[in-house]
């Protein structure tokens, strides 16, 4: 399997200004070729394929300025999007999706984009990882390369590509490497964890085997500080004073600051809790986790206005992808259920949950809900924090 760790870079000017240089040469000549495919398209109703967009710039000075395996990934990148898009436009027409895609357009003006070395294009010399730099760099700047440390936990056998990554001012080494899972645990897929989320008790979860845990969604270590996982309708409320009475499209190093701290916490939440749940299954020989999920739950949601300013942040999305990653490395099954209508249903009492949507006429629940998080396991109306007992 892949993986991918990130490495903040530290604060030197000399590296700083190469990135900065590099990832503006990205941007520009990710805007060409993305120009180039949407003239093609709008003019000929044709497509691109991988390598058009490398034969049509491999002249242009933004693709000299970088290594020719850099400015290759960056165009490969663009032409991906555009076939990815003529596949959605397809399945649109057959009435696959329901919502019409839209045409990559281009990247606003005087922005930066990631810049991506194959591992051919890298070398490690007394564990420094030398990034080559293109011949017109060479020619006007007198630099061919630069180094950067390799993390000591990774091996550069397994190294796949190095990326630089802009992010609200502040750049990032990403670096991809293939991860082997020699021995897998061995886990029993009939025993289940059922796992249901929210805002205060942010992971709530029942085993068929006698465990439950609850993952504390207001906990410090569930970042930020004192504040969990409802700290990002702080930072939206902070946002928002800073940029009252300014333009559209305002953003400053204040913003810039204050985002990428919240995006780290939030980061760091995301992999505890994860790890949390993992650990607990495989502590107790857990080999089937059965996550609730309602595909759409934020979209128009109406639960008051400060439940959904608390609830709507939460990237709760983000964690259950994080969970499912590493139900694959460690062989665990992951199922991602539907949970409508299990706080009125009871598991006990036999009853059937349809999906949304699909309730039948005669359907009747045996419970009937009265408030949130008052009953007993098993006795409807079944709660909240309860509710994905029925699951297992």
């Amino acid at each position: 399997m892949y993986c991918c760790q990130q490495v903040l870079v530290g604060k030197n000017p000399e590296l700083i200004a190469i990135l900065t240089f590099l990832c503006e040469q990205s941007h520009k000549l990710t805007n060409m070729g993305i120009y180039y495919a949407r003239q093609l398209y709008f003019k000929s109703q044709k497509g691109i394929s991988k390598y058009d967009l490398e034969k049509v710039y491999k002249k242009n000075y933004h693709y000299k300025v970088l290594h020719s395996q850099a400015a290759q990934q960056i165009l490969r990148t663009v032409a991906e999007s555009f076939r990815s898009y003529y596949g959605l436009i397809k399945a649109y027409n057959k009435g696959k999706i329901t919502n019409r895609p839209r045409i990559p357009n281009y990247r606003k003006k005087g922005g930066m984009a990631t810049v991506s070395y194959p591992k051919q294009a890298l070398k490690l010399k007394d564990n420094l990882l030398r990034v080559p730099l293109g011949n017109t760099c060479k020619r006007w700047f007198g630099l061919d390369c630069f180094y950067i440390p390799m993390p000591s936990n990774l091996n550069f056998a397994s190294l796949k590509e190095l990326r630089i990554l802009p992010r609200n001012r502040y750049f990032y080494w990403e670096f991809v490497y293939e991860k082997e899972i020699v021995v897998k645990p061995l886990l029993n897929q009939e025993n289940v964890l059922g796992i249901d989320h929210g805002v205060n008790n942010w992971l709530t979860c029942v085993s068929n085997v006698g465990t439950s845990l609850i993952v504390d969604g207001k906990h410090p270590l569930l970042s930020p500080p004192g504040r969990g996982t409802k700290g990002v309708g702080w930072y939206n409320k902070q946002v928002s004073t800073i940029k009252e009475n300014q333009p559209t499209g305002f953003w400053s190093n204040k913003l810039a600051a204050i985002t990428e701290k919240r995006n780290r916490q939030i980061r760091d939440g995301i992999n505890k809790a994860a790890r949390i749940v993992i650990n607990h299954c495989l502590k107790n020989h857990i080999g089937t986790i059965v996550f609730g999920w309602n595909k759409g739950q934020k979209n128009q949601i109406e639960l008051g206005k400060k439940s959904n300013s608390e609830f709507v942040p939460i990237p709760i999305a983000r964690l259950k992808e994080r969970i499912a990653q590493l139900c694959i490395e460690y062989g665990i099954l992951f199922i991602e259920s539907e949970e409508s209508y299990t706080s009125i249903a009871s598991f006990l009492d036999g009853d059937n949950l349809p999906n949304y949507g699909e309730k039948p006429n005669d359907w009747k629940p045996s419970g009937k809900r009265i408030k949130r998080c008052s009953a007993v396991l098993g006795v409807s109306p079944m709660s909240d924090c309860i509710k994905t007992a029925w699951f297992v």
